[in-house]
């Protein structure tokens, strides 16, 4: 019998990161379910301030390549010399912020995770120089990657990679999971007029979105309340903003907090909002939806396949405040349109588990190996 397969992972970013996200819930999620069944994974991402230089995080060996300005040379260095050793039978880059290009150092067999890639919504999040690098630096994929085999978190990545220049036939379609919730769901036609915005707190997320729908729904909801579940950067600027729009009293930025604590806040809220214009998938949508949570959603990719437009909540048009506080309003105002929602969006939740997303990651990771 063969030995488990030696996974080296690229990505940025580890989960205890301060800015970690969904891209790497995924990774640590993933590979902590191929680690039990007794793979051997090692993800190299960047240093920041606090961070041990190596340990093991849910049985995956983290080692930190140094602080962000030098962490791309370094981690392709070092995934071209440890591939050459024969450290590794596999190389997992994970695209969702700058490419590493491993296939043209890599030694080993590459697989790619699609999260998301950037493209135009880069000149949203970063100064304009940055944004451009990032750009330019997205437009050589189809050479590098055009034979690399793909995992896609959603069909919308999975058709911009396409329209990249990547091969169809090489891309395979797996979903994030999501944890069961281990916290009381109430009915929703018995909770108060509250709503929730769940995610990182960066400018490209357009949270300040979801201020101003509240804004806009206090006059018909006097009780209505916002609770912001998350940190990053732009926290300040949204409390700055809460305070010109007169709904800081009515808004709570809880920061980070534990799972069990994002379910129990998300199962108080009659409708969860995500206003960002792009996701890779829409893991927090899938969060929110686990406690009975509709989602409001802008109609772009990654949301489009994580919301059932009608069904377990909205989907609608971009920068529309007028339609994203038309649609919280009649979750906030009609019970029986909430509760229709509430008990699809349970069951739609139920479909998305990391045990299979972990099955099908170890499928296409185990290809190279069996010749395929």
């Amino acid at each position: 019998m063969s030995r488990p397969p030696r996974v080296l992972i690229l990505n940025e970013r580890d989960p205890r990161h301060p800015r970690a996200g969904g891209a790497e819930v995924h990774v640590q999620e993933i590979f902590s379910r191929l680690a039990r069944r007794g793979w051997s994974v090692t993800l190299t991402p960047c240093a920041f301030p606090g961070a041990a230089p190596d340990e093991t995080l849910a049985g995956i060996r983290v080692r930190r390549l140094g602080t962000l300005p030098s962490y791309y040379l370094r981690a392709a260095w070092s995934c071209a010399r440890a591939t050459r050793r024969g450290d590794f039978d596999v190389v997992v880059e994970c695209l969702n912020k700058l490419p590493f290009y491993a296939p043209l150092y890599s030694a080993a067999p590459v697989v790619a995770i699609g999260h998301h890639l950037f493209g135009e919504t880069a000149f949203e999040q970063v100064p304009w120089p940055v944004a451009a690098a990032v750009w330019i630096l997205e437009r050589p994929l189809p050479l590098a990657y055009r034979r690399v085999r793909c995992v896609a978190i959603s069909e919308s990545t999975r058709d911009d990679l396409v329209r990249r220049g990547l091969r169809a036939e090489r891309i395979r379609v797996s979903h994030c999971g999501v944890d069961p919730p281990r916290v009381a769901i109430p009915p929703i036609a018995g909770r108060g007029p509250r709503i929730a915005a769940l995610g990182r707190l960066e400018p490209y997320k357009r949270i300040d979105l979801a201020l101003r729908v509240l804004a806009r729904l206090a006059p018909r909801f006097p009780d209505c309340e916002l609770w912001v579940i998350g940190r990053g950067g732009d926290r300040e600027r949204l409390e700055r903003l809460a305070r010109e729009l007169g709904v800081a009293e009515r808004t709570r930025f809880t920061g980070f907090v534990s799972r069990d604590e994002r379910d129990r806040l998300l199962a108080g809220c009659r409708a969860s909002l995500c206003p960002s214009p792009k996701e890779g998938w829409g893991l927090t949508v899938i969060e929110s939806n686990a406690v009975g949570t509709p989602v409001v959603a802008t109609d772009a990719p990654g949301l489009r396949d994580s919301v059932a437009d009608g069904k377990t909540g909205f989907l609608v048009r971009e920068g529309d405040v007028e339609g994203f506080a038309e649609r919280v309003g009649a979750l906030l105002a009609d019970d029986a349109l909430a509760s229709g929602l509430s008990s699809a969006a349970l069951a739609w939740a139920r479909r998305f588990d990391w045990d299979r997303a972990a099955d099908d990651m170890a499928e296409v990771l185990e290809a190279p190996r069996a010749g395929r």
